[in-house]
């Protein structure tokens, strides 16, 4: 079963009415494969201005959600909050929430669970830190979150995986193409274990982790490698380069 590949950029805190107009300006120019699925994680203050400013084949993302409609959470957004300016798609669980924010796998995968429920589309992620991986825990840790989402998660139509390495986000350093395989391999095959063989087949596990124009070609070369989710160099022109890493 062919698996659409899927690239997300995540802006992260970064951008400004200015910069959103030329970035978008960029992606609008592209030309970017059509057989791509492209998602842009967008500050929720800019969400309603960059979905004025891109094509529909773009889809706009939040970089986060809470798990509930409504309430006293100062400063959280709900999902139906995000779909009515305008993002489809939320991205739940970047290790940046798990580690500076604190976020537990259960809340993540409670958040995941409501985001679905509500009618989004998840970027869920999942990734060890360098002290998990130098202790052989890459496994173990990754494991252990997808099956807190899997506890949740009965349709997994419209969740796509990140395995993000958190050593590799930002810092330069990208696990090669053969490390970032071996994971997502033991991953899909975990699916198949866990889920079902089905699951496994269908469902898209992105790779993050400092994707860069110039190793996205072999990264996405990698059989169980389905797209990407992108941080720095989402905010660059290189960007239209890592989408048509598989042309």
């Amino acid at each position: 079963m062919g698996r659409k590949f899927c690239v997300g950029g995540n802006w992260k805190m970064n951008g400004s009415k200015a910069s959103i107009t030329d970035l978008c300006k960029v992606l609008t120019a592209g030309p970017l494969d059509p057989n791509v699925e492209i998602v842009v994680g967008c500050p929720a203050v800019y969400i309603s201005f960059a979905r004025s400013l891109l094509p529909e084949s773009i889809r706009v993302a939040g970089q986060n959600a809470y798990k509930a409609k409504s309430g006293a959470f100062t400063g959280e957004m709900a999902p139906s909050m995000l779909l009515d300016v305008g993002a489809d798609w939320v991205i739940i669980g970047h290790s940046e929430r798990r580690q500076i924010f604190g976020e537990s796998d259960e809340l993540i995968a409670e958040k995941v669970a409501f985001a679905l429920a509500e009618g989004m589309k998840v970027i869920a992620c999942i990734g060890e830190t360098l002290q998990e991986r130098e202790a052989g825990q890459t496994e173990a840790v990754c494991f252990r979150q997808t099956k807190a989402i899997a506890a949740t998660v009965k349709d997994w139509t419209n969740v796509v995986i990140a395995y993000e390495p958190v050593w590799a986000i930002g810092t330069g350093k990208t696990a090669t193409p053969a490390q970032a395989q071996e994971v997502h391999a033991a991953l899909r095959k975990w699916f198949t274990e866990n889920v079902s063989p089905e699951v496994s087949d269908a469902i898209r596990i992105q790779y993050g982790g400092s994707v860069t124009a110039a190793n996205c070609r072999e990264l996405g070369s990698q059989p169980d490698i389905d797209g990407f989710l992108v941080g720095g160099a989402s905010l660059k022109p290189e960007f239209v380069q890592i989408v048509n890493a598989k042309q």
